[in-house]
């Protein structure tokens, strides 16, 4: 039997694909710039001197190791400065960190690669990487992936094919799941399909199976190009049977897309029993698949089943539009459903103030219920 990789790659081959050059790597220059410290940060003005000392204050502070484990102060410090484009100062916070023993672990050093990347200054996070041996900190897949997500983070999706392609060898490190998923990530990102592709073709030269993240990344890459007919879905179901045959478990998202690529086939039958595979799989179930499949009950007119998920959704508290419930009370009123109807007026009553026209198909008199439906 071959390969999952195999197996994927097939599915998502339904026509030649273009592929995007990756541009030739270039070495780009550094990024110039112009209660705790992090929170200030947040909710001060951009003026240079006052973050200037506020920054100042930040690295005093991070002589504390309490507060140097505070992940998400770091965070937030870091995304105020680079909204504001204060890279310098970004940098001044994060090189500080060196001095102290956590850079000898890897985890932290990840965390300041992480933290470079989100503020967008890729050649910073690079230095760290190649700096880590230097500050006795080994490098393992697991910065390597870092650089590979900080690529991805600071959108420079063109530096992921060099890094993936050099490093492992050069390093000795030997690329996992992960590093794969980010990689093809970045290629669908780019618009480059058949090179994510091939990322696949690489997987299964090397005996590693895709998971649920990769399925996704495809799939949400592919139906957004428009590349997946209703043949296709059908091949990518008996994929997802294989890869549940082999342990790995789709999540609601992996199923939203099935049901949602269905959807857009017209293929009433099929986005049903997707929609019932979630509860099925004991998925925890999210706004959005009600979202897909409500509004095409509507379109085919199964407004009973589409009255009764809009019940869980008033259940779950989740926000749904108007003019989509609109249409379910009226779907259901032409049917004859006046008590199914009214049901689902008086259910909506909890949610704020919204309007619903019954039209009673008896005698053609028009009962209005005010309905509170708050968005």
């Amino acid at each position: 039997m071959s390969s999952l990789a195999g197996r994927l790659r097939r599915v998502f081959t339904a026509t030649p694909l273009a592929t995007t050059k990756i541009p030739a790597k270039t070495t780009a220059p550094l990024q110039a710039t112009s209660e705790t410290p992090a929170k200030t940060i947040k909710r001060l003005s951009f003026n240079n001197s006052t973050l200037k000392e506020v920054v100042e204050q930040f690295k005093e502070s991070s002589d504390s190791k309490r507060f140097r484990s505070r992940a998400k102060l770091y965070e937030k410090a870091v995304l105020k400065l680079a909204t504001a484009k204060k890279f310098s100062f970004i940098e001044d916070i994060l090189e500080h960190q060196k001095q102290y023993k956590e850079i000898s672990t890897e985890v932290f050093a990840v965390r300041l690669i992480t933290l470079y990347g989100k503020a967008g200054m890729l050649e910073h996070a690079h230095k760290l990487f190649d700096e880590m041996p230097k500050l006795n900190c080994e490098r393992t897949v697991m910065s390597f992936n870092a650089l590979l997500s900080a690529c991805v983070n600071a959108k420079k999706f063109d530096k992921i094919a060099g890094f993936f392609q050099e490093l492992p060898a050069s390093l000795g490190i030997v690329p996992d799941v992960v590093s794969h998923n980010i990689t093809v990530h970045a290629f669908c990102e780019m618009g480059s399909l058949d090179s994510a592709l091939s990322v696949l073709d690489e997987m299964e030269k090397i005996g590693l199976e895709p998971d649920s993240i990769t399925f996704n990344t495809l799939l949400y890459a592919f139906y957004h190009k428009g590349l997946l007919s209703e043949s296709r879905m059908s091949e990518a179901v008996e994929l997802i049977d294989e890869m549940m045959t082999s342990g790995i478990k789709p999540d609601v998202f992996t199923l939203n897309y099935v049901m949602k690529g269905f959807c857009k086939a017209g293929n009433l039958e099929e986005a049903k029993r997707w929609y019932g595979e979630i509860a099925k799989n004991e998925l925890p179930p999210i706004r959005a698949t009600y979202m897909i499949i409500i509004p095409f009950l509507v379109e085919k007119g199964d407004f009973e089943m589409a009255a009764e998920l809009c019940k869980v959704v008033f259940r779950r508290r989740w926000l749904i539009e108007p003019a989509l419930l609109q249409q379910v009370v009226e779907g259901l009123v032409k049917e004859s459903k006046i008590e199914e109807a009214t049901e689902l007026v008086e259910l909506a009553k909890l949610k704020g103030t919204f309007q619903i026209t019954l039209e009673l198909p008896s005698d053609k008199n028009i009962v209005y219920l005010f309905v509170d439906f708050l968005l």
